[in-house]
């Protein structure tokens, strides 16, 4: 990572910006993985008890190709989640915009410099794929699996309490072992500097004790006022599942909705699985 200091009050997060039409690396802002680890009990320099990749798109690139005539694509970007830091997302569309004016040789250019950069900021290989407007890699899809959403609950609170979280008969040891895959469109956590709403779906994939539905659903819904990073929403989805279910394989992704022409979509899983690609919803 860079020497930036990794903190939020030092971020162009919630403050006013002037938007740069000349590419300049020294707009992104790396910040620390460690301190919201910390909260979930993964202490820095341990080994991690999940993989994972943050997945981004960014729909507002465009750069001038060497003669000076406009040329726009979509950006995914693959950043790893062993590597130490993550990207503040308005210093990332900050970054991203000052390529607007700025003349590159070819697609090919404009992604290594992408990749280069990135990579240096988070301290980790990051990947970068140049799409095009109607790539059939970008068309909507549904999440697969079981939607709970239609479960007749009674729901009161709106912090994630894990104690919603349980398995059918309440022990692990009576309950049957399944491989299911179930998912919500009802998350929404909350920007921890501006409070602005995060909306996205949820899918969780897993062998060992049946989940209960309405306790796992009931949980879910208690992110509606928590204040997170899309990433760590996700870690800590993961975390309480293994602590009070026992999954013996689990997946957990959530693809959240584009705000300020990118969208978030982080997952996290034990080694070996990795999630359906490409995933891309209606509403992202």
């Amino acid at each position: 990572m860079s020497d930036t200091p990794a903190t939020l009050e030092h971020s162009p997060l919630g403050r006013s910006a002037t938007y740069p039409d000349q590419y300049d690396a020294s707009l992104l802002f790396p910040l620390a993985r460690a301190e919201n680890r910390a909260a979930l009990g993964l202490a820095e320099g341990d080994a991690l008890p999940f993989t994972g990749e943050d997945e981004w798109h960014g729909y507002e690139l465009s750069w001038l190709n060497a003669r000076g005539k406009p040329v726009v694509a979509v950006g995914r970007f693959r950043l790893p989640a062993d590597a130490p830091g993550l990207i503040e997302s308005k210093s990332f569309k900050l970054y991203l915009n000052s390529f607007n004016q700025t003349r590159f040789a070819s697609g090919e250019e404009v992604a290594a410099t992408l990749e280069r950069d990135l990579s240096a900021a988070v301290g980790g290989r990051v990947s970068v794929d140049l799409l095009t407007v109607d790539d059939d890699a970008l068309t909507p899809r549904r999440l697969p699996g079981e939607c709970i959403d239609e479960l007749d609950v009674a729901i009161s609170d709106y912090t994630p309490d894990p104690d919603h979280l349980g398995v059918e008969g309440g022990s692990a040891a009576d309950a049957d072992i399944v491989e299911e895959t179930l998912h919500s469109h009802l998350l929404k956590s909350n920007c921890p500097v501006t409070g602005q709403p995060d909306w996205g779906s949820v899918m969780v994939r897993y062998r060992g004790p049946k989940l209960d539905r309405e306790g796992l659903l009931r949980y879910l819904v208690g992110f509606r006022l928590q204040q997170g990073f899309h990433e760590h929403c996700v870690e800590q989805i993961f975390t309480d599942l293994v602590a009070k279910a026992a999954p013996e394989e689990l997946l957990v992704l959530a693809r959240y909705v584009r705000r300020g022409g990118l969208d978030i979509s982080p997952w996290r899983a034990t080694p070996g699985l990795r999630p359906p690609s490409p995933l891309r919803l209606a509403r992202q």
